[in-house]
């Protein structure tokens, strides 16, 4: 005689099956099932398990990674920074001892120009050349044209000379890490062949300095040389009366007139700093 009993427990889990692939006989017959033929009563004082609900279908998966959840908070994603580093310093004024330079010292007969230059050049940290106009020019011992017995063109082709030769010179030490210093009495109302020139033959980064002191300091500084560099009185105080023009120029002008060598080369090296940092337009 077959009792009434509860439905049957589901079969065991399957390799290979999902839980799509439950079978529940409840969920297709319900209520209550006949008991197997070979399926007895349940011991007195037992229970049968409730049998959970087959499960739903699978929700539908795409293809991918998940979709992260939109977004709400009003975050802006901001790009990765870095660390903040130390400011740096801005760049100290270079130091016109230690830098390779090529300096023009201009200025009338009588104003120190060679005097300065070579205190200027010995002292110096670096290696560096001075390169005289006139030295050069009186390289010339046969045929020597001299300014003191006429102007000519004999004279002008010769300075014209010398010029280019000094500039050839400072190009050469220049290009070998060695500073140079020339000095010239150059015009400031003959700047193609004065200034202009200087700047052909040596190149942009030449710094001119003017050197102009008093008219009597020249006059006497000239009665103390001798052989053609002596000049008269009256060429003296012309020539110092056309550097005069150098006033308003832009170049920067020592006034050494109160000044003795070391403390005129100690001056230029204050005035070159200057014209490093901010070359003068000329």
């Amino acid at each position: 005689m077959q009792h009434a009993v509860g439905p049957p427990l589901p079969p065991p889990h399957q390799p290979g099956h999902g839980p799509a692939e439950s079978w529940s006989p409840a969920a297709h017959h319900p209520g209550p099932q006949p008991a197997g033929p070979h399926q007895g009563p349940p011991p007195p004082g037992s229970h049968q398990a409730p049998v959970p609900p087959p499960p739903g279908p699978p929700a539908f998966a795409p293809h991918g990674p998940p979709m992260p959840p939109p977004e709400t908070t009003g975050h802006v994603p901001l790009p990765p920074g870095a660390p903040v580093g130390i400011p740096t310093p801005a760049p100290a004024a270079p130091d016109p001892t230690t830098t390779t330079l090529a300096v023009l010292l201009i200025g009338p007969a009588g104003a120190g120009k060679t005097s300065v230059a070579k205190y200027w050049a010995e002292h110096r940290r670096v290696p560096t050349a001075h390169i005289s106009l006139d030295d050069v020019r009186e390289w010339v011992r046969s045929g020597f044209a001299d300014p003191q017995s006429g102007w000519n063109d004999h004279s002008e082709a010769q300075y014209r000379l010398a010029r280019r030769t000094c500039g050839f010179a400072a190009r050469n030490f220049l290009a070998n890490g060695i500073s140079c210093i020339l000095d010239d009495a150059v015009f400031p109302d003959r700047p193609v062949v004065g200034l202009g020139g200087w700047k052909r033959h040596v190149g942009p980064g030449l710094l001119p300095v003017v050197l102009l002191p008093g008219l009597e300091i020249v006059l006497e500084r000239n009665a103390e040389r001798s052989g053609n560099r002596r000049l008269t009185d009256e060429e003296v105080a012309r020539i110092h009366g056309r550097m005069a023009g150098w006033y308003g120029s832009g170049l920067p002008i020592i006034d050494n007139s109160q000044l003795d060598v070391p403390q005129t080369a100690r001056i230029l090296d204050d005035v070159l700093t200057r014209s490093i940092a901010s070359p003068p337009a000329w």
